[in-house]
């Protein structure tokens, strides 16, 4: 991997080398809640107007031939203990093959994310419509008993309209 950014944090404040700072605020979640973070990767060798300008990532050692890895990527997360004050980290490495298959919840989340930089008119929505969207979202519905993914379609769509009346 060359590059990665967390979506919908352009503009965090946290910068890459204080990852390990216990004495930077990071943001805190209390116990027992769930997060979801999206991240965009772009893959070794691939061409992007996007890449930042910071410290080579893992998988940028030239000397490792990323075709031979099975690695795709490397997670890592800090967090306390509640009564603690030093950090403990946690790493988990994704390997590369075909049995990451995405789950519902993940593509509908990933439409979600999209609708917020097309709201947004995001820098990094690239090629990114309202109609891909909408459809992304219908194809990870899922399961809906409350109606939430439902008028969250029928969201886009209105938004798609108002925005091509716009133009």
């Amino acid at each position: 991997m060359q590059a990665y950014r967390l979506i919908g944090y352009e503009n965090r404040k946290l910068n890459d080398e204080d990852f390990n700072d216990d004495k930077k605020d990071a943001g805190e979640l209390g116990a027992g809640h769930t997060v979801t973070a999206l991240y965009e990767i772009i893959p070794q060798g691939v061409e992007s107007s996007q890449l930042p300008d910071i410290d080579k990532l893992k998988y940028q050692d030239r000397s490792v031939n990323s075709a031979q890895s099975d690695e795709l990527l490397t997670v890592k997360f800090r967090y306390k203990d509640p009564n603690g004050s030093k950090s403990k980290l946690i790493a988990k490495t994704l390997k590369n093959g075909r049995s990451n298959r995405l789950s519902q919840n993940f593509m509908f989340s990933a439409a979600v994310a999209g609708f917020g930089m097309l709201l947004r008119d995001s820098e990094f929505k690239g090629d990114l419509t309202w109609e891909q969207v909408a459809q992304m979202a219908k194809i990870s519905r899922g399961d809906d008993p409350e109606g939430y993914r439902a008028e969250f379609i029928r969201m886009v769509e209105k938004a798609g309209l108002l925005a091509s009346n716009r133009s």
